[in-house]
């Protein structure tokens, strides 16, 4: 096939910048793909982070991405479609998560629907965004509508495809591992040497935003710790006001079990909080998808995650973590608590067990079948 691919790739970072680049990487073995990628992601205004800029040296990127599009620039608009439809693809593929992205998604497949005979894939991270307001549901339709094939990992977010398009062609598939942040192999004492961690280690991994439940988390510290001397580090850069959380960590009494690192953490880096931790918790309150699930299994670390998006669909409970209700501290801390039940070895055992469901080449697959469906 020809594939036009379009979305976000290095020098942006977060999780959809990587699964797009990924996703070029694997399909460019199998098919000839041109990846139009961004010029500019969000404008500063827009983006609560420090920057949307990767700081990595080891940098998620593949040699032929042209960047191209500016979501603020609707002349770029026009070079996207104008690059694609002289490609003359196949199949036209975008990442969807957000509807700031609608005006130009719109304006691109308008052009591309009267200029190429292409099928339109839209790969749906998000339906609607995390934390979306009323008109979200709106900017998401007539973009959508543009699209022939859709790919979902949650059934929340199926669910609420259907209802925005009652007869779109969905597939719903998990969310591929991203073993390549394992890069060298580093053993759980080295890595809690390198990050002067001691004792048993969980893992809170990822930007703080009001979906991810770390309120939740915390609340269930001082359960765990009447019964297991935990030490618990939430790792990533916050989204929301930091102050509230250092708050409720003071009440709570346990700011020595509680180790917070607030900035982004770089792709050389995130090798060292997984390796050192026991565990990972997701302890969401809503969601659809999570990449850091699939981080953690490339580290082969057992989750404690809720059963909220696509996380049941991931997490097989008690083979390879375990699955509580939302906004539920005793079970969230019975659930930790219940990890240190059986050693390291058996969780990374079962872990392996289960790895052919999530590659990179099973997404390709699913990307090739539906297709041909389409193609005819």
């Amino acid at each position: 096939m020809r594939i036009a691919l379009i979305g976000p790739s290095y020098p942006f970072r977060g999780g959809i910048a990587h699964y797009t680049t990924l996703l070029y990487r694997h399909l460019r073995r199998r098919h000839e793909v041109r990846f139009l990628s961004l010029r500019r992601q969000y404008p500063r205004w827009l983006y609560p982070g420090a920057s949307d800029r990767d700081p990595s040296e080891f940098a998620i990127r593949e040699e032929g991405t042209e960047s191209v599009l500016d979501p603020t620039n609707p002349w770029t608009w026009w070079q996207v479609a104008q690059r694609a439809a002289a490609f003359r693809p196949n199949l036209i593929i975008l990442p969807w998560w957000v509807s700031f992205w609608a005006p130009s998604y719109t304006f691109i497949l308008s052009i591309l629907r009267r200029r190429t005979r292409a099928r339109v894939l839209y790969l749906c991270h998000n339906v609607t965004p995390h934390e979306s307001r009323r008109y979200d549901r709106w900017l998401a339709r007539l973009p959508l509508s543009l699209g022939d094939l859709f790919i979902v990992h949650s059934q929340q977010d199926e669910e609420r495809l259907r209802r925005l398009l009652p007869k779109a062609r969905i597939q719903r598939t998990v969310h591929p591992t991203y073993e390549v942040f394992r890069r060298v192999e580093i053993g759980k004492a080295e890595a809690r040497q390198q990050l002067g961690a001691a004792g048993d280690m969980l893992l809170f991994f990822g930007f703080v935003r009001p979906y991810k439940g770390l309120e939740h988390l915390l609340a269930a510290m001082p359960l765990i710790l009447a019964k297991r001397d935990v030490h618990l580090w939430v790792v990533g850069e916050f989204w929301q006001n930091e102050a509230r959380y250092r708050q409720q960590i003071k009440s709570l009494g346990v700011e020595d079990h509680v180790h917070v690192v607030n900035r982004y953490i770089s792709n050389e880096e995130i090798g060292i909080y997984f390796a050192a931790a026991d565990a990972v918790i997701l302890p969401y309150v809503s969601g659809t998808g999570s990449g850091i699930a699939q981080i953690a299994f490339g580290y082969e670390r057992p989750i404690v995650a809720t059963r909220v998006g696509d996380l049941p669909d991931i997490v097989e409970d008690g083979q390879t973590g375990w699955l509580v209700p939302s906004a539920d501290p005793p079970a969230l801390a019975a659930a930790m608590l219940r990890i240190y039940e059986q050693d390291g070895d058996r969780w990374a055992a079962q872990i392996r067990a289960q790895r052919d469901r999530f590659t990179w080449e099973r997404m390709v697959e699913c990307i090739e079948q539906l297709a041909a469906e389409a193609l005819g």
